[in-house]
């Protein structure tokens, strides 16, 4: 009995030690100068000022949404936490209720600290030898903001490390930033910044995942599941099979918010009684989540990544400009046309051909703009290359993968393949600069089988056929593809005329081979280069052509037709003047004169059987069904390599410019043969006539009476 008095006292003795130390740290809470001055943080007072500052605005990350060209179809997201920014007018009043009595039911009450809870984690931490953390809504929000706006390594650890001197940080900037915003500017802030699990961060994402609905629709149960997520996801996860502590969970949530009087006591024990019930939903990811009905627009999303990642509007470096992607909130509106990219699918087979080594693909582009308004090849576009059999190519190892039927390599350009030898399409280049340069469409030469240049330190080009010998105007020599014509005209004015010219018109060199011929100091001597022996992408080519179906206007190839950010503004870039222009917007230059491009035009109309303005095609050409098939005025060009390797057509009428081609994109050696060389002319010429069926037929505009000679 004498000894119960003591050991009364003897349990008092933590209680009063935790009374004196909540004491402090409440005095703390109430003068945070002090504290950072007692921790030995003086120099620290600046860098917390600088972060309150930036408190104010901080905007956590956010999805960036991919969308048909009707702007409304979602075709993937791009996230580096999937989240999606929510007013809080636009949350169920059940969410906020719920996440005040989970995580700091006192919210309303304090002003960014709360001292009552400071006092009562330390009494449960001294009692227990735990660490009840006595966080509030603000406080957590001022960690998830340090925490979502850092740039460095470092100020990712200083934003979440457990130490006295960050707590006390917070308790700082909370108060601060509760002078600054209001309470429902927190409450916003926080529930579009907190992490439920799964990979959803925010209100947004959380109930579209876990109920597969919008936070305005949540129920008292749904809200209640959710707020209890925040201390622990991975814990607290009713998507786990045994929903036992997701339950517990929830309703002690459901207790709380009965108790704070926000549901009455039967409303809540009706509540606890229901079971936890899940609609997940899993948010795509990239572009290989594009849906299976829209697959084929994999590789136009790929290549709007490949895009994104060289544009300085979104960053100083590639890493940044992804980065950017991942987190900035954008509305990203393709250029793709849904009936023309329909018709590009269906004429390479991109169905129901996948299952061959040869790659045909398309792509279209909108002359005047650059947009790209189709991409297609007969390939899946998918990052399971399990099924896929070994390559072809004999220098490749035993494991090493075929290209088909998967694939996700940037087969139709805008990646870093260097492409495929694209042949006589080439000829177009000497054509034009020659025009250009004030040559007429009549200049003539009697082209021999074989021409031995000079020029060339004697090289010895000869033509495919006999038939192609004789006197040779742009015209004929153009539809006829005469190689010995077109190496004469080179020289007249100049390989490196022509290959500058293909540069102003979109074409890179990506082989050492390519790079070190078109180097200044040897272009000049580079007369191949008219034959096409360099490698080109189809979306080079189409786009290249699509300059000179507008007038010689070259247009930078574009995948989007809308960038908005996340405050509904358009996406801009600084001009070298100061202005500032949509990144969306045609970037376009004049590199040719118009007549001359008209002229290039008239030429362009024998290969494919069409009748020029102004001259003769000399009486037959190399794809002479084009222009039946189109059923409209249609310019283009064939183009096959040695061996027919590969085999092109480019064509392209007023509204619209194609490039197609048949190769082997992992053995470039593996010649498709002459019985494949009219794939990609059928494939374009069907595109052109099925993409533009129904719209009215436009003339191309003649060349001047001085061009013509």
């Amino acid at each position: 009995m004498s000894n119960r008095p003591l050991a009364a006292a003897g349990r008092l003795v933590p209680l009063l030690r935790a009374g004196l130390i909540a004491g402090i740290v409440i005095a703390a809470a109430a003068y945070p100068l002090v504290a950072l001055t007692g921790l030995g943080a003086k120099a620290t007072a600046h860098a917390v000022d600088q972060k309150t500052r930036v408190l104010k605005t901080a905007l956590p990350a956010e999805t960036s949404y991919v969308y048909g060209p009707d702007g409304k179809t979602v075709l993937t997201m791009f996230y580096e936490e999937y989240r999606q920014y929510t007013k809080l007018s636009d949350m169920s009043p059940n969410i906020q209720q719920a996440i005040v009595a989970a995580e700091d039911s006192r919210f309303y009450q304090h002003h960014g600290v709360d001292p009552k809870g400071v006092a009562r984690a330390f009494v449960s931490n001294a009692r227990s030898g735990g660490s009840q953390g006595a966080s509030t809504l603000t406080m957590q929000y001022v960690r998830m903001a340090l925490r979502d706006s850092a740039t460095t390594p470092k100020e990712v650890q200083e934003a979440t490390q457990q130490t006295s001197l960050r707590k006390v940080k917070e308790m700082r900037m909370a108060l601060d930033l509760e002078k600054e915003i209001s309470k429902e500017q927190i409450m916003e802030r926080y529930l579009n910044s907190a992490y439920f699990g799964h990979r959803a961060y925010g209100i947004y994402a959380a109930s579209e995942i876990f109920f597969s609905k919008t936070p305005k629709d949540l129920t008292p149960v749904e809200a209640a599941t959710l707020a209890g997520l925040v201390k622990s996801p991975s814990e607290y996860d009713p998507a786990d099979s045994d929903q036992k502590e997701a339950t517990g969970r929830r309703n002690y949530v459901l207790d709380r918010m009965s108790q704070l009087g926000y549901l009455s006591p039967d409303s809540a024990a009706a509540a606890k009684s229901e079971p936890i019930r899940l609609k997940l939903t899993t948010p795509p990811h990239d572009c290989a989540a594009v849906a299976e009905k829209y697959n084929s627009w994999g590789f136009a999303c790929d290549y709007l990544k490949n895009w994104w990642s060289a544009q300085p509007a979104f960053g100083a470096n590639r890493l940044e400009r992804m980065d950017n992607l991942r987190r900035g909130g954008y509305r990203i509106v393709l250029s793709l046309d849904p009936k023309i990219q329909e018709a590009a699918e269906k004429n390479v087979g991109a169905k129901d051909a996948t299952g061959s080594p040869f790659a045909n693909g398309i792509v279209v582009s909108e002359p005047g703009t650059g947009r790209v308004k189709a991409m297609a090849v007969n390939r899946t576009y998918s990052l399971d290359l399990a099924d896929n059999p070994q390559s072809s190519n004999p220098e490749a190892g035993p494991k090493v993968k075929a290209n088909y039927p998967n694939t996700v390599a940037p087969l139709l350009g805008g990646g870093d393949l260097a492409g495929y030898q694209a042949g006589s399409t080439f000829k177009m280049f000497p054509m034009l600069a020659a025009l250009d340069a004030g040559m007429p469409l009549s200049t003539s030469f009697n082209a021999p089988h074989r021409y031995r240049s000079e020029v060339y330190d004697g090289w010895a080009p000869s033509n495919a056929s006999g038939a192609m010998s004789g006197q040779q105007t742009m015209w004929s020599g153009f539809g006829k593809s005469v190689n010995t014509y077109f190496v004469w005209l080179e020289e007249k004015v100049g390989a490196d005329r022509a290959v500058r010219l293909a540069e102003q018109l979109g074409l890179r060199w990506r082989t050492d081979v390519d790079r070190d011929h078109a180097s200044p100091d040897k272009a000049k001597k580079w007369g191949a280069f008219t034959l096409g022996v360099s490698d080109a992408t189809p979306l080079e080519m189409a786009n290249a052509y699509a300059a000179i179906a507008a007038d010689g206007r070259y247009c930078e190839a574009i995948p989007v037709q809308a960038i908005m950010n996340r405050d509904g503004t358009p996406a801009t870039y600084a001009t070298p003047g100061g202005l500032h222009r949509e990144v969306a917007k045609p970037r376009c230059r004049q590199v040719v004169s118009a007549d001359a491009a008209r002229a290039a035009t008239d030429a362009a109309r024998c290969p494919t059987g069409d009748t020029p303005a102004r001259g003769s095609c000399g009486g037959w050409s190399t794809a002479d069904s084009v222009r039946g098939t189109v059923g409209r005025p249609v310019a283009g060009k064939t183009g096959t390599t040695d061996s027919t390797r590969s085999a092109w057509f480019v064509g392209y009428t007023p509204e619209l410019a194609a490039a197609s081609f048949i190769s082997d994109p992992d053995n470039p050696f593996n010649a498709v043969g002459d019985g494949q060389s009219q794939i990609p002319i059928k494939a374009v010429s069907e595109t052109l006539r099925d993409g533009l069926k129904g719209t009215p037929t436009r003339q191309f505009t003649p060349p001047s009476d001085a061009i013509v000679g």
